[in-house]
């Protein structure tokens, strides 16, 4: 279970660091959030992976989870348009990490605690 917290809080760190970005144009003190959320996102993600957590799967989540969070907080936050194209893409992005995950599972001599 802590592993899957470690990995939410990384996805959350790279949408921030994300989000400040896109802030820090107009106001550049918010690329210290920038740097903070990118680091932080990396040593949360460095900490799933150390876990035993498959790389392929972690990254997948991570990117696949970071994407669709982005997307959607920029629409809220700075009024960009989320069409429904985007919103399919997301879904069938996010639909193939899932497979991803679901595929993955220890093999043979290995064992894998994602937990």
């Amino acid at each position: 279970m802590i592993t899957w917290l470690f990995l939410g809080a990384a996805i959350v760190s790279e949408v921030a660091g994300s989000l400040a970005l896109k802030a820090a144009l107009d106001h550049p003190g918010w690329y210290a959030l920038v740097v903070i959320g990118y680091l932080a996102a990396f040593v949360l993600l460095d900490r799933v992976l150390r876990r035993g957590f498959p790389l392929g799967v972690a990254y997948g989540i991570w990117g696949a989870l970071g994407v669709a969070a982005t997307a959607v907080m920029s629409s809220v936050l700075f009024g960009e348009t989320v069409t429904v194209v985007m919103a399919a893409g997301m879904v069938l992005v996010i639909g193939g990490v899932l497979c991803i995950e679901l595929g993955s599972g220890p093999r043979a001599g290995k064992s894998v605690d994602p937990s």
